[in-house]
């Protein structure tokens, strides 16, 4: 495994591009055996019962290996399109242009420009009716931070200076050693009026178009590492692992060096805090970006960075993964009580990603600490695990189908109720019809109905709401 024999006690490591037709037949109809197969990289582990898991895990990668270079083309193609009418003027002056030969092709890098995400929801301001005092501002305004990491730089310098009239600090695309990319991106701003002040670290989740982000989420290559546990080996080395070093505290930096997502960020905040001793820190991120976010304050811990740690007023999740065992959600548990950091990990109805990957006694991936979760009523429960916790069940499928009829009933209902910010898009609302197929975990994995609960959703009386200055959560 390149050198994290150094830092690792076992792992699994699965290479989809290697594995073949025979390689897939074999794993599925009778060989339990993963030493010696060229599409998996093993130590400490030989034979997997439930064989089947890798065989999805393998097969699904597989499919997104071959759909790479059309998705990616599909979605330049798809957001190129969106955004006609925005680079026009709108509709009626796209139309105009169209007659008169006169049409502007959308500037990707144009603070107008908006990703799929930013289509699908374009709600950019943040809620007036949440005031910096409430116990929602916070998770509130982490999760449009989440929401606008998914935009070019432009967009969000835009967004933060101009609509939330804080301080832009940095839009970043991050190094990782083992794809060899800089595709790890993150934002950081600084909110000054708040007592103390407040700078918010988001990641980049999993963008729509991008098949190397949807294979991370779905692969169940683990890394073991001493005294602390099972960690999806993906993200890790999205957030900056090193080859053959794997977390050395301290790297070389500055011109001349790669830039990796932890340390570089690291540095960062040491720097605004050191120039302002009241300040504290959220990390936060949608999908491949909340697992980002419980990782990087993972690896603070065993680099014993106290300073940060007591800094880090909370990390704020949303529709993220599973990223280890039980044994690491013991170990971050004692960390997180020991530097009294709060974990928000939201999940939303049917929502697929946080059931990745699966939570089997083979693999052992779970979730720890408290799920919020909410239903599509945007009622919300303190509880220990989201229902229906690996999802691929056929007793689930009309159940899903009902919840997604709701949904779509609901998209209309809403803006009369609680006003113009909760009226959906013509593409919005064909995400929630595509739903009423087989589909509606990936449609409730969709930004907008978390936007929604972060500003809507309910918790029972009896405990109080996230993200203020009275967190502590009790289980009901």
């Amino acid at each position: 495994m390149e050198g994290e024999e150094d830092f690792c006690e076992n792992y699994l490591l699965l290479k989809p591009e290697k594995a073949g037709f025979l390689d897939f037949m074999r794993l599925l109809l009778w060989s339990k055996k993963l030493e010696g197969r060229d599409f998996c990289e093993t130590r400490g582990v030989t034979i997997i019962p439930h064989r089947w898991i890798v065989f999805i895990s393998l097969l699904l990668q597989k499919v997104l290996i071959f759909l790479k270079k059309p998705l990616a083309a599909v979605g330049t193609a798809v957001e190129t399109f969106l955004n006609y009418p925005a680079a026009n003027g709108g509709f009626l002056r796209l139309l105009l242009n169209i007659l008169t030969g006169r049409v502007v092709k959308p500037d990707k890098t144009s603070a107008k420009f908006a990703s799929m995400i930013g289509n699908l929801d374009r709600r950019l301001d943040l809620d007036k009716n949440i005031t910096k005092e409430s116990s929602k501002y916070n998770a509130s305004l982490a999760m449009m931070a989440s929401k606008i990491s998914y935009e070019n730089e432009a967009y969000v310098r835009n967004a933060i200076t101009n609509n939330w009239q804080m301080e832009f600090l940095e839009f970043s695309y991050f190094w990782n050693d083992y794809q060899e990319v800089d595709k790890t991106c993150a934002i950081m701003f600084q909110d000054k009026t708040t007592n103390p002040p407040l700078i918010i670290v988001a990641f980049r989740g999993t963008e729509p178009f991008d098949a190397d982000l949807w294979r991370t989420d779905i692969d169940i290559s683990w890394c073991e590492f001493n005294g602390v546990g099972k960690i999806h080996s993906g993200f890790m080395k999205a957030l900056g692992l090193q080859k053959s070093k794997g977390w050395p505290k301290d790297i070389p930096m500055g011109p001349g060096h790669k830039s990796y997502a932890y340390y570089t960020i690291r540095e960062k905040l040491k720097t605004l805090i050191n120039e302002n001793g009241d300040a504290k820190f959220i990390l936060a991120g949608h999908s491949l970006g909340g697992a980002l976010a419980i990782l990087y304050a993972f690896v603070l811990t065993i680099h014993e960075e106290e300073m940060l740690l007591e800094k880090l007023e909370g990390v704020y999740t949303y529709g993220q993964p599973r990223v280890g065992n039980k044994q690491f959600g013991e170990y971050m548990k004692g960390k997180m009580m020991e530097y009294d950091v709060k974990y928000f990990r939201h999940v939303y109805s049917n929502d697929v990603v946080p059931r990745v990957p699966f939570d089997d006694k083979s693999f052992m991936f779970k979730h720890f600490g408290p799920c919020l979760y909410f239903n599509s009523c945007y009622k919300g429960q303190i509880l220990e695990e989201e229902p229906n916790k690996n999802y691929f069940s056929l007793f689930q499928i009309v159940p899903r189908i009902l919840n997604a009829i709701y949904e779509l009933i609901r998209s209309f209902i809403l803006p009369w109720k609680k006003g113009p910010d909760y009226r959906e898009g013509w593409l919005m609302k064909l995400f929630r019809l595509t739903a009423l197929g087989l589909t509606p975990g990936i449609t409730d994995h969709i930004p907008t109905d978390y936007v929604n609960i972060t500003r809507l959703g309910r918790l029972p009386s009896s405990i109080n709401n996230p993200g203020g200055p009275n967190r502590n959560l009790k289980k009901d």
